[in-house]
């Protein structure tokens, strides 16, 4: 079998029928309703609430990849599960982006988790789109693998570079373009108006703050989408798989961002683990790409990819939680700032 052929064949392997598909497509936008009904009346989160769905959204994925591991077998429950893993660490650091664009534009706490939901929304939209190009790129063209592994690895180095240079991730609203063409064509108001986006001020049709927030979260969602798509690529060729690790992993990011908001700046380690776990798995399908034009390329199997991916993020919170403490009086308090 020719390179090409072989790429084709595996590339088209599914467990995703059309009644699959439709299943797990209303059971996400029934759970992105729930969201809207939850976050519906504007109200700080506390953290009992925020542990409580965020189990939810932790159980309820698991329990999703027995279903597969049972019904499909190991290999795509393994598939499925490692996959998850990734899109979760790097929801991680979408997180954190969100948190600095939130305090950018001094959203309301009461507000947070429906501009997080907004972003959540607007990820999965931008998600599916990614995921039925990359299916496509992946059917018709043979370097496909190579392409995504270089956009990993690329993404790898410049993380890696910030990381070791001390660049500290910081949002400036008045350089966002998306913002400044916002404010070209419409007029912004200085306060926020509760969950309302545009409102009638002075005659005239004005857009408030909130609206710009959730335009900046949409503009970054489309980023995180070059990233985190060739990343699930790179574990699993099946693009049902790939939309439903990429659609859990988003689901609970409202409710995780109020659980680690306090401990997000502590993991200042966590680039360092994403830029090893984003070269790791562009190697891996630069690899498999290889191996489909010549056989006597080793492939990296998904169980050991699921070893490495764990072992990195453990590292990684140890000696950050280690490194962001120290002992002042008897005392343990914070110390250092997320690089």
């Amino acid at each position: 079998m020719s390179g090409s052929s072989y790429l084709a064949a595996a590339e088209i392997q599914s467990v995703g029928t059309p009644g699959l598909w439709g299943i797990t497509i209303v059971g996400v936008l029934a759970l992105l309703v729930l969201d809207f009904l939850v976050t519906r009346r504007p109200h700080e989160v506390s953290l009992r609430e925020a542990l409580g769905w965020s189990a939810f959204y932790i159980a309820l994925p698991l329990a999703f990849g027995v279903w597969v591991w049972s019904r499909y077998g190991s290999k795509q429950g393994i598939d499925y599960l490692t996959g998850y893993l990734v899109e979760k660490s790097l929801s991680v650091d979408n997180l954190f982006v969100f948190m600095l664009l939130l305090a950018a534009f001094a959203v309301p706490a009461v507000l947070a988790q429906r501009v997080l939901l907004y972003g959540i929304a607007g990820a999965l939209v931008l998600r599916a789109v990614f995921i039925a190009l990359g299916a496509a790129a992946l059917q018709t063209l043979d370097f496909a693998f190579l392409l995504f592994a270089a956009i990993l690895i690329v993404t790898a180095i410049k993380l890696l570079r910030d990381a070791l240079s001390g660049h500290q991730q910081e949002v400036d609203i008045n350089k966002m373009r998306s913002v400044r063409v916002l404010r070209r064509f419409m007029p912004v108001t200085d306060d926020y108006h509760g969950t309302r986006m545009i409102i009638r001020e002075h005659g005239r049709r004005t857009l408030t703050p909130l609206a710009l927030v959730v335009v900046a979260v949409l503009a970054t969602d489309v980023v995180f989408a070059v990233d985190s798509v060739p990343a699930v690529y790179g574990i699993t060729e099946d693009p049902y798989l790939v939309f439903a690790t990429n659609a859990f992993a988003l689901l609970g990011l409202r409710a995780l961002y109020f659980v680690l908001h306090a401990a997000l700046s502590r993991l200042i380690h966590l680039t360092y683990g994403l830029a090893v776990i984003l070269a790791f798995i562009g190697v891996k399908l630069a690899l498999h790409w290889a191996h489909g034009i010549w056989k006597g390329v080793p492939e990296i199997p998904t169980l050991a990819s699921l070893g490495v991916i764990i072992a990195v993020l453990v590292v990684v919170t140890i000696t950050s939680l280690r490194a962001t403490r120290t002992t002042v009086g008897g005392e343990r308090e914070v110390v250092a700032e997320r690089r």
